[in-house]
């Protein structure tokens, strides 16, 4: 400070070189230079001291409002070490004492919370080792998703434990899922197998049409029906598949048999397809009724039964499924359509059927869009989530399908009025 031209509390001016006091173990350093007057320079570090003022208190309000107040540990360390090396006039010292104490107090926190965490780790590890024991790898997968995103929910340990928690718990996770792996892989050759004997079967029923010996044809396919039946089960879409195959081949083989016989055969069907054909004639009726809103209720109860129905997979009639699902859906589809004309159009009924026909076409056109764009954030997100894992996936792929079902049905009715709208104006549509 010796020779300085022109001093200040905090600093001081020598050749024409603007200096900061040295303050606590700092020694004194040169912070800039005189640009005009010293006078000038000296004010010009003084009001810089101000941008650091303000970012410390700005951080001490933001640990004050916060949450999760731990996390700005390491922004309130980088701002120590900014501070010390900041180029301006004032005092530094207080400053610095208000983020050492800050700096004390979250790292009492996060001790704290670190020791929470800790207890919450281990039990969660208790709880995934319950959960990969379930014998039922679907219900045991499900079980160990909701750990596993508790446990990501779940802030850091202390470094100690750090690795312990993770690694043991990890370790279970890699077990179970390699358990699972190994499973499903003897499922697949199993699986594999049983098409392999369905397909020979299949084979058989194939050449059951060419016999010259019917009654011994006859007898073989009695066989093979029995052999079919103890095959064992495989997943339904595969079985769906030589299931077909094998009923085409054996209906092959009896249309002949009964020809050459001269039998009238009698079609048995389950009483539980009568009964699901009973409630798709109902369900026919109510789409036809003249209150569908009220339909869309008694749509609901149908839908209820229908589901009460068990029918072994082998048994069930996709088509007719397939129909009464599809007459549901548009029930429930024209049945929200009829509310939102209701609720916007008080005076609806008082147009002409063409008007009322186009004022439905532009509601439904536009719920259309809206269920598209939601269809397609739904597809985008699933495809940034996914696990690739069938069963972690099928709940959201479930989700995808039924949008997917409801846009379809839109677009099915949106055909039907313009239909309509083409013959009542003689070839224009909507």
């Amino acid at each position: 400070m010796e020779n300085a031209t022109l001093n200040d509390e905090y600093g001081y001016v020598k050749d024409s070189k603007v200096f900061l006091k040295g303050y606590l173990e700092f020694p004194d350093r040169q912070i800039g230079e005189v640009k005009r007057t010293e006078q000038e320079a000296i004010d010009y570090f003084k009001n810089r001291f101000n941008i650091v003022l303000n970012k410390v208190e700005q951080l001490e309000q933001e640990i004050d409002e916060a949450l999760n107040k731990g996390s700005y540990l390491t922004k309130l360390i980088q701002l120590q070490r900014k501070l010390k090396g900041f180029d301006a006039l004032g005092d530094f010292v207080p400053l610095l004492q208000r983020l050492e104490e800050k700096e004390e107090y979250l790292k009492g926190l996060i001790e704290v919370n670190q020791l929470k965490n800790l207890e919450i780790k281990r039990a969660l590890i208790e709880d995934v080792k319950v959960a990969a024991a379930v014998e039922d790898y679907a219900a045991a997968t499900d079980q160990i998703q909701e750990i596993k995103a508790k446990w990501i929910r779940t802030g850091p340990v202390e470094k100690e434990y750090q690795e312990e928690v993770e690694t043991t718990f990890q370790q279970i996770l890699d077990d179970f899922f390699q358990r699972r792996r190994d499973y499903f892989d003897e499922q697949n050759r199993v699986n594999q197998a049983r098409i392999e004997e369905y397909e020979k079967l299949i084979k058989i029923t194939k050449t059951l049409s060419y016999s010259r010996d019917l009654d011994d044809a006859y007898a073989k396919a009695r066989d093979v029906r029995n052999a079919w039946n103890n095959v064992g089960e495989v997943p339904p879409k595969r079985f769906f598949k030589v299931n077909k195959a094998y009923r085409h081949f054996l209906k092959l083989f009896y249309d002949k048999y009964n020809l050459a016989k001269g039998i009238e055969p009698k079609v048995r069907v389950d009483p539980r397809i009568v009964e699901q054909q009973k409630l798709l004639q109902q369900a026919e009726a109510l789409l036809k009724g003249p209150d569908i809103i009220e339909a869309s209720q008694e749509a609901k109860i149908l839908l209820s039964k229908w589901k009460e129905i068990k029918i072994p997979f082998k048994m069930a009639d996709k088509e007719l499924a397939e129909r009464f699902r599809m007459i549901c859906d548009k029930i429930f589809e024209l049945s929200y359509l009829a509310r939102v004309i209701s609720r916007k159009y008080p005076a609806f009924e008082m147009k002409s059927q063409e008007e009322q026909i186009r004022t439905k076409y532009r509601e439904l056109e536009w719920l259309a869009k809206r269920e598209k764009s939601d269809l397609e954030f739904a597809i985008l997100e699933f495809d940034r989530t996914a696990t690739g894992d069938p069963e972690i996936d099928k709940q959201a792929a479930g989700r995808i399908n039924i949008q997917k079902r409801k846009v379809q049905m839109k677009e099915r009715i949106l055909a039907e009025f313009d239909r309509k709208l083409r013959s009542l104006t003689g070839g224009t549509g909507a």
